[in-house]
């Protein structure tokens, strides 16, 4: 989207956005497949990070957006950037007029694509280490951000989710679960009281990683921009395990299979439980890790948390299966993506009426909702403050693994009861230059 002289178009939609807007607009063009809509009235993005979620879903489906157009991919493995070049020009020069398409532009440093005043939104598809810092850059620069998730720390994610607010910007965290049918079912199911009084929630979450990793230094690749790579991690010699996927296995980078995949289901489980928006106040667990090696994540984790209420969360390692048990049933699924199931015939068919409690969906998915309120100014449907409450979850449950105790969690103020020494763990310094 262009900008016009005094008022940007993305001002102009705040200003007229209407008070209410629908769950999730499909537009016309979109159903009837009349073609674009001219350039003055796209989205124009840049899409940052271009790895297997980067490139093969994220900047995939923005291509495949009517109304979005990618002028810029960025990324510090010149093989991935020629490669996320090649796939948005192949797309897009095939549908434009001959002569009319200029090419997109590439980047090794996502600042230069921050400083476009020609780009409305961008797509984040970093390490974890950079999603903070790269969010907080990109909303002050302007943009709309949608970015994959986790945060790295609770610290980094409020953070994050306060300059969301301050500046008024359109933040999605980048995940399909609330999009997909069985997890918005067992939501509602749960929180209008299909099975009574909820009591227990049982999540399982994959085992990870297999082996302890090699940490043997090699030369850096030709044309590889390390140093931007590590960013605002602690300098550590090069080696191919520590990047691409392999960084989600070093505590530097990410918080392991529980903070990747936990990120999904318990997601589902504070949305069911109506704590989407705080937390839990005392967490439990044990974990092992690998040793002498490079991967220092759990890769085996069994977590308990208790909420203000008296739910209780139990996350295991080993499977991928959700549960909520409750004074009246249950209602679950045994796998990601799997048909719910329930305890009796009747919950599975109950209707969720009128005036009961409906939760915000958008069956497009993530990137679509995310389009649709760049325009509408609303907030998408996983929004910053979300995905940080969600994080939080996660990142708690690590620090009490690592310190090997049961926690008290003040989630109003973010920090642990009658603890410093745990709340030591809730930020990282940040290498040098790199600071919020």
């Amino acid at each position: 989207m262009g900008r016009t002289r005094g008022l940007t178009r993305r001002t102009f939609l705040r200003r007229t956005a209407g008070a209410v807007a629908a769950p999730c607009v499909i537009t016309s063009f979109s159903l009837a497949g009349e073609g674009r809509p001219a350039p003055s009235n796209r989205i124009t993005m840049a899409c940052i990070g271009l790895g297997g979620e980067g490139m093969g879903k994220n900047l995939n489906t923005f291509l495949h957006q009517p109304d979005a157009q990618v002028l810029a991919v960025c990324d510090v493995d010149p093989e991935r950037l020629s490669q996320g070049r090649s796939m948005t020009e192949s797309q897009y020069g095939k549908s434009a007029p001959a002569g009319t398409y200029k090419g997109c532009g590439t980047y090794k440093d996502f600042r230069e694509v921050l400083a476009r005043d020609d780009i409305d939104a961008v797509m984040i598809s970093s390490p974890d280490h950079w999603h903070c810092l790269m969010s907080v850059m990109a909303v002050r620069a302007g943009k709309d951000v949608i970015c994959e998730k986790p945060t790295l720390t609770v610290q980094e994610g409020r953070t994050n989710s306060n300059t969301v607010k301050r500046y008024g910007a359109v933040f999605q965290t980048s995940t399909e679960d609330r999009s997909l049918p069985m997890y918005h079912r067992m939501a509602e199911l749960v929180r209008n009281g299909r099975i009574g009084k909820l009591q227990r929630i049982l999540v399982k979450l994959p085992a990870g990683p297999g082996g302890p990793g090699d940490p043997t230094p090699r030369p850096v690749p030709q044309g590889f921009d390390y140093d931007m790579w590590l960013g605002p991690a602690p300098w550590a010699p090069y080696t191919p395990g520590r990047i691409h996927f392999n960084f989600r296995w070093i505590t530097d980078y990410s918080g392991g299979m529980l903070t990747d995949w936990g990120a999904h289901l318990l997601d589902t489980a504070q949305w069911a439980n109506d704590t989407e928006r705080s937390g839990p106040v005392e967490v439990s667990g044990t974990g092992k890790c690998h040793s002498g090696g490079l991967y220092n994540t759990h890769y085996e984790y069994h977590l308990e948390y208790k909420y203000a209420s008296g739910v209780e969360l139990i996350v295991d390692s080993g499977g991928t299966s959700l549960k909520f048990e409750g004074t009246a049933g249950w209602v679950g699924n045994a796998g990601w993506t799997a048909a719910v199931e329930a305890s009796s015939p009747e919950i599975l068919k109950s209707t969720i009426g009128p005036g009961e409690i409906h939760l915000y969906t958008c069956p497009a998915g993530e990137h679509r909702n995310f389009l649709d309120c760049v325009k509408s100014r609303r907030e998408p449907y996983f929004p910053a403050e979300i995905g940080h409450r969600c994080a939080t979850v996660m990142h708690i449950g690590n620090i009490a693994m690592w310190l090997g105790r049961k926690l008290r969690w003040d989630a109003v103020a973010e920090h642990f009861v009658d603890d410093p020494g745990a709340d030591r763990f809730l930020s990282r310094a940040m290498r040098a230059p790199w600071r919020f």
